[in-house]
């Protein structure tokens, strides 16, 4: 998809997302919301979901797709980085990344973005893969950061 196509879609997932998420909710259930949306509006999307942690835990969350991970071995792979570094992770191949958890083979890329709750701390992340190689890039970042303050 190029840039301008899916800056259209994610422009317009945004807005849907706006209303869906207007009034104040459970954060679980709003959570449950993005990941549908983006899961179903998305083609490229093979997982979508969250990793929450629990104390010094990272355990899955609300997702679509695949069977996933329950628990994720503390400050190894694509999630935790997100969390150790503060910051979204691009991963053009999975299989280059040291320390990948392969929760389905089938995953080939993968973008994690923090989830900040209260006060700014960071109480899990987003995470998407794809069977694609290189399906994500800064407009998918861009987005899917401005996306996760309707939570």
């Amino acid at each position: 998809m190029n840039k301008e196509r899916k800056n259209g879609r994610y422009q317009r997932i945004y807005e849907q997302l706006q209303g869906l998420l207007a009034k104040p909710g459970n954060r679980l259930s709003r959570m449950a919301t993005l990941a549908a949306v983006l899961s179903h509006k998305m083609d490229h999307f093979f997982w979508t979901g969250f990793y929450l942690l629990d104390g010094d835990e990272l355990i899955v969350g609300p997702y679509q797709g695949p069977v996933a991970c329950q628990l994720l071995a503390k400050d190894t792979g694509v999630c935790w980085a997100g969390i150790n570094q503060g910051k979204s992770i691009i991963v053009p191949d999975v299989h280059k990344f040291p320390g990948h958890i392969a929760c389905d083979s089938r995953s080939n890329s993968e973008i994690v973005v923090p989830v900040y709750g209260q006060g700014g701390k960071i109480e899990g992340v987003l995470d998407v893969d794809s069977r694609d190689f290189d399906a994500f890039d800064e407009t998918d970042r861009h987005w899917l950061e401005k996306m996760l303050s309707l939570l």
